[in-house]
């Protein structure tokens, strides 16, 4: 397709903090935005040009945003695939419905993985009372809901085939995957964007921290992993792109073992929440590259000029014991974090979602670090997260 130029406008179903920063990438670059999205105060929605408020199966909705958008994406892998099919009929639509779908279903991801030729954990499919004979040596295990798991939700971890019996059974009898414990080493991930071209560009490898399932830590610079595990991190990200015929912004999450090897964990077909980091310390966002994607443009390779490390800000911030906050404050009683004494230290980058209500769990901003070293960023990021009431050390 032609470059869709800036004056137009880009859609986007979902208005969540994704949403919120691609719209904002989006409008710096000169484009009107409008956004689909049932919470009428969505992070995105606010901030955007239009807001179609109503469902994400809604026809009439579908076509006013066909109406509006001149290209449309999405910010989270969970919207109903068939509205993204629904709106390509009208509207160039990136990532397509196909990509997305296969996103949805662990079943259908571990074999596109499988067929691109890479590595994932040994695993079996659940379907029915039929399956929990699974063969021994794929437990110890984690049990994993085909669909709508994310952020360490839809799993649970056994040890037996009772376990496995019992945990299926709890979790409705829907289609699960069982996937082998491994010993791990750290986590890590990859942020591609391909273009309608073919054309791929990548950011460096992120190292991951996760606590309770959701992310907590991001670090980014020289040195974070192997060289050779950096490689073929990517080179295994790419091949999953390119297998999808994929158009937009793709991560892909892997497992380092213990031997230094790789293990694919799953993909997310939007920009990620490992990648916000991107937006300070990269001549190019992650954000600006689905902006890119969706609308045609070219697509530089994003240069990283600055070490990074990122803060995960989950609500329980707010609900944060005394000494962090300075003062009294009750459990149920939600104040506002410290964040005039965390911007006072150098590099720190606050993001904020819009989010009206903090809730103990909840996305409701990150803090990005970026400085001169690496040193540097880790020792201001330990003080960040002092002040902030968060786990320290910040790594492994």
């Amino acid at each position: 397709m032609s470059a869709i130029l800036p004056g137009a406008t880009l859609g986007v179903l979902g208005g969540g903090q994704l949403g919120r920063m691609f719209v904002h990438a989006a409008q710096r670059m000169g484009y009107f935005t409008a956004v689909l999205d049932p919470d009428a105060d969505s992070p995105a929605g606010r901030v955007s040009h239009h807001h179609i408020h109503t469902d994400y199966t809604d026809v009439d909705g579908l076509a006013r945003l066909a109406g509006l958008a001149d290209a449309i994406t999405t910010e989270f892998e969970n919207v109903p695939a068939p509205s993204l099919e629904h709106l390509s009929v009208a509207r160039p639509v990136w990532p397509a419905a196909t990509s997305v779908a296969i996103a949805q279903d662990r079943i259908r991801e571990k074999s596109h993985f499988v067929g691109c030729g890479v590595d994932c954990a040994p695993y079996a499919i659940i379907e029915s009372a039929d399956h929990m004979a699974v063969p021994p040596n794929l437990l110890p295990g984690i049990l994993k809901t085909a669909r709508l798991g994310y952020d360490g939700k839809g799993q649970q971890r056994v040890g037996t085939r009772e376990e496995l019996a019992a945990a299926w059974s709890a979790m409705g009898g829907v289609p699960c995957v069982l996937e082998k414990l491994l010993p791990l080493d750290f986590e890590c991930s990859v942020i591609v964007a391909r273009g309608e071209d073919g054309q791929v560009v990548h950011f460096p490898p992120q190292r991951n921290l996760h606590r309770d399932g959701i992310l907590a830590v991001t670090e980014v610079h020289a040195g974070n992993m192997g060289e050779a595990q950096a490689r073929r991190a990517v080179d295994s990200a790419v091949a999953i792109a390119e297998g999808l015929d994929y158009v937009g912004v793709l991560c892909v999450e892997f497992f380092v073992l213990a031997d230094g090897s790789l293990v694919v964990n799953e993909m997310a077909p939007r920009p990620h929440n490992s990648g916000h980091w991107t937006i300070e310390a990269c001549d190019i966002s992650q954000f600006e590259l689905q902006v890119r994607t969706l609308a045609g443009l070219p697509l530089n390779a994003p240069r990283q000029h600055s070490p990074a490390l990122m803060l995960n800000l989950l609500g329980d911030l707010w609900f944060a014991d005394a000494e962090a906050s300075g003062g009294p404050r009750s459990s149920e009683t939600a104040v506002e974090p410290r964040w005039a004494d965390v911007l006072a230290l150098p590099g720190t980058h606050l993001h904020l979602y819009g989010k009206i209500e903090a809730r103990r769990g909840r996305k409701m901003g990150h803090l990005t670090i970026t400085g001169e070293n690496i040193d540097t960023v880790r020792s201001t990021a330990d003080f960040a997260a002092a002040l902030l009431g968060l786990p320290i050390p910040l790594s492994e």
